[in-house]
C-alpha cells in the first residue's frame, strides 16, 4: 500500500480491464448496472481487488477465490475499486447487502432515496438496499468497498431491539470519517485489509472474523444515524440473573464456535442493549470480554493438560484465536505468565 492507501487487496486481484464493454459485462454479473459514455470510454482503466471473509463455523479463509458476488455465505466483502474512467453504477434490487464506500482518490456521489451524497477522502457513503442506490465516481477515482449482509444486519438490530418486526433498516447515508465512530470504522478496515494476507491473520479464522463483522455491525447500530436509533435509544428492560445464566450457560457450550450477540439474545431471551448493561452489572464485565476469557480459561486448561506433539499454536486456534501475539498479551495478563511456560509444567 503507498502513502495515498491505494492498491489494497492486491495479492487478491478480481477483474481487470480496458474495455468498457467488459467491465458493464462484469459488473452484471455482480447485480450493478454500469453506464460509461463514449467520451470517457478511452479512459478505462479498471482494476478491482477483492476478498470475502467468511464468519461462520465450518467456513475456511480461501485466498485462491477472490469473488465479488456475495452467494448465501456468511461473511463481510472487503474491496478496492478503481475504473479510471467517469461510471455511474445502480443496484441491482436484487442485493441485501449494505455498502460502505470510501473515497481515497477524488470523489463519489450517491443518489440514495431521494437524497444526493457527495463524498471525498476524510468522508464516506453507506448505502441501504431498500432505498434505490446509484453511485457516480469521478474519473480515475479509488475507493475502499466494505458490504455487509443485510441478513446480518437485520439479526443483530433485532437482538437489540428485542424485536424482529418493523420498517427495514435505512441509514443516514453520509459518514464522517476524519472524526469519531467514522475514524475508528476507517483504522479498523484499513487494517483488516492491510493484515488479510498475513499468515497469522484473524480474518482467516471464522470466529475471529465474525469478532471484527460484529465490531463493524455493532458500531454502526449504535453510533451511526438510522432509522431505528430513538427505538435502541429508547430500548431499556429489566433482566433477571436467570437471563445472564442462560447466556453463560451458551457461551460454555459454544466455545469453539463463533458467538454473536444475537445469538446470546435468543440463548438467553433478553434484548441485546439491556444484556450487554446488566452482564456489566453482575459479571463486571461485557459478554464477549466474558467469551474471549473463557477461551483463555480452556486454552489454560488444555495446555497443562497437552499431549507431547501438541504445540501453544495448535491449542490455541483451536479455541479460536489465530493472532499469536494478541493472544500471547492477554494470556500473560490473565495468567501472569506466557502459553509457553504452562506448557513446560503440564501434567
Amino acid at each position: 500500500m503507498n502513502a495515498a492507501g491505494e492498491m489494497l487487496l492486491d495479492s487478491h486481484p478480481a477483474f481487470r480491464s480496458h474495455d468498457a464493454d467488459e467491465v458493464a459485462a462484469f459488473l452484471r454479473t455482480q447485480q450493478f448496472q454500469a453506464a460509461i459514455s463514449v467520451h470517457e470510454a478511452r479512459y478505462v482503466d479498471t482494476c478491482i481487488n477483492g476478498v470475502f471473509v467468511a464468519t461462520q463455523a465450518g467456513s475456511r479463509f480461501d485466498d485462491r477465490q477472490p469473488a465479488v458476488t456475495w452467494g448465501s455465505a456468511s461473511g463481510i466483502y472487503l474491496g478496492y475499486i478503481h475504473y479510471g474512467c467517469a461510471i455511474d453504477i445502480r443496484n441491482d434490487p436484487t442485493r441485501d447487502d449494505y455498502r460502505i464506500l470510501l473515497p481515497i482518490r477524488n470523489a463519489a456521489e450517491a443518489i440514495v432515496g431521494k437524497e444526493t451524497v457527495a463524498a471525498r477522502r476524510g468522508s464516506a457513503i453507506i448505502s441501504s438496499p431498500t432505498r434505490g442506490n446509484r453511485l457516480r465516481l469521478e474519473r480515475d477515482s479509488a475507493c475502499l468497498n466494505l458490504f455487509l449482509k443485510g441478513q446480518e444486519l437485520k439479526r443483530q438490530l433485532a437482538a437489540l431491539l428485542g424485536d424482529t418486526g418493523g420498517a427495514p433498516l435505512q441509514f443516514a447515508p453520509s459518514i464522517d470519517v476524519a472524526s469519531g465512530t467514522g475514524g475508528s470504522l476507517l483504522a479498523f478496515v484499513l487494517t483488516a485489509m492491510a493484515d488479510v494476507d498475513r499468515p497469522g491473520s484473524l480474518l482467516r479464522n471464522p470466529i475471529s472474523a465474525s469478532f471484527f463483522e460484529q465490531f463493524i455491525i455493532m458500531g454502526l447500530l449504535r453510533s451511526h444515524p438510522h432509522n431505528h436509533s430513538d427505538a435502541l435509544i429508547r430500548r431499556e428492560r429489566s433482566i433477571a440473573p436467570r437471563g445472564i445464566k442462560r447466556a453463560v450457560d451458551y457461551i460454555q457450550a459454544n466455545l469453539d464456535a463463533p458467538v454473536t450477540i444475537a445469538d446470546l439474545v435468543a440463548a438467553s431471551g433478553v434484548a441485546g442493549k439491556t444484556l450487554w448493561r446488566h452482564f456489566r452489572d453482575f459479571r463486571g464485565t461485557t459478554p464477549m470480554r466474558y467469551l474471549r476469557d473463557a477461551r483463555l480459561d480452556k486454552v489454560h486448561e488444555s495446555l497443562r493438560q497437552a499431549e507431547p506433539e501438541q504445540s501453544v499454536t495448535e491449542i490455541a486456534m483451536a479455541w479460536g484465536f489465530a493472532h499469536m501475539g494478541r493472544f500471547s498479551a492477554r494470556y500473560r495478563d490473565r495468567f501472569g505468565e506466557a502459553p509457553s511456560e504452562t506448557l513446560k509444567r503440564r501434567c
